[in-house]
């Protein structure tokens, strides 16, 4: 990959990165340096906001894997309070930060190098042209290998949320799962979770680069050159949400099977589906909209402000190549 990688960069990389690199940058776009970059910003961007709401993740997790117990949200938060006070609301945070940082910087950090490799491979046109596409391959192959990461921390915090009298903290769970049930347990819910996460992240990353655009061009009222880094700030907040409600529907189904298999070690995808039925599988969709909304703005205002907190490069929106607009517009010519 790496050998690619630098081919890429030689050949369409390099014009983009003289593109978007300005004086004053603290690296040059599409460096090392740069992707180092991303990744800390994707550290702070996710590990920072997951644990922020791990309140009402607990309160989710509870409500998919107990629906007799935890009836909705608010009552599932005066159950959750009443039995365990309101320390209680914050178990398995130590997991989420550790498992969601971990999680961050390789999604932020692969998106940004994919997104460089796979637009790379295409000539200036086809990579606007297909700029969808450069967007979901990159996020779906960033995600591949950050749940790889995030899978031992998920297993550990679902199990400390739903599991009551199992453990309290990550040091009391870890030896638990791992003397009970072996290694292999932190890693029994990969699978569903990238069927949550992948169609999750292709749809955060697609959605939101795609809504940037289209703010831009029939929202803000000005060209986003001549906007202050803190109206920029708000655009990307505004997108960020927009996606995240979209990332939370198409997302949901495989969110309650990953939080029931890890409840319940003996359970498969299919035994789960078979019991929880249509229905099932979609129960506590209203909190994850909230929630996933807004921590998908959160972590694109925080990826974001870290990036020009640490003045690095950043791109514009995509924009249609001068060379294809003038042909489009002899084409449009020749045919009037």
């Amino acid at each position: 990959m790496l050998r690619l990688f630098v081919s890429v960069r030689q050949q369409g990389g390099m014009a983009a990165a003289t593109a978007v690199t300005t004086p004053g940058d603290s690296c040059e776009f599409g460096s090392m340096k740069y992707f180092a970059l991303c990744g800390v910003g994707g550290i702070l961007s996710c590990g920072i906001t997951h644990t922020a709401v791990v309140p009402l993740d607990l309160v989710k997790c509870r409500l998919q894997v107990d629906a007799a117990k935890y009836k909705n949200v608010v009552h599932g938060f005066k159950v959750s309070v009443r039995e365990e006070g309101m320390r209680g609301l914050a178990k398995g945070w130590a997991p989420t930060f550790i498992g969601y940082s971990m999680q961050g910087l390789c999604k932020f950090g692969f998106y940004e190098i994919f997104k460089v490799i796979y637009s790379g491979m295409l000539d200036e046109e086809a990579a606007y042209t297909y700029r969808t596409a450069v967007y979901l391959a990159a996020s779906a192959s960033a995600e591949f290998i950050a749940d790889i990461a995030l899978s031992p921390m998920e297993a550990a915090k679902v199990r400390i949320q739903t599991m009551p009298g199992f453990a309290n903290t990550l040091r009391e769970a870890w030896p638990k799962m791992v003397q009970n049930e072996g290694y292999g347990t932190f890693y029994k819910g990969l699978v569903p979770l990238w069927g949550r996460q992948i169609p999750y992240t292709m749809m955060k990353f697609a959605c939101f680069e795609r809504t940037l655009e289209l703010l831009y061009k029939y929202v803000v009222p000005k060209p986003r050159a001549d906007c202050t880094k803190g109206e920029q700030l708000v655009v990307t907040f505004a997108a960020g949400y927009i996606a995240g409600v979209f990332c939370a529907i198409v997302s949901h189904p495989a969110d309650t099977v990953v939080s029931k298999l890890n409840q319940d070690k003996s359970a498969t995808v299919g035994s789960i589906v078979s019991k929880l039925g249509w229905a099932g599988v979609w129960k506590g969709l209203g909190p994850r909209i909230v929630m996933i909304g807004t921590l998908t703005a959160l972590q694109w205002f925080i990826y974001d402000a870290v990036k020009v907190w640490l003045r690095m490069p950043r791109p514009p929106p995509a924009e249609m190549p001068e060379s294809m607009r003038l042909r489009l517009e002899a084409e449009a010519a020749k045919s009037k």
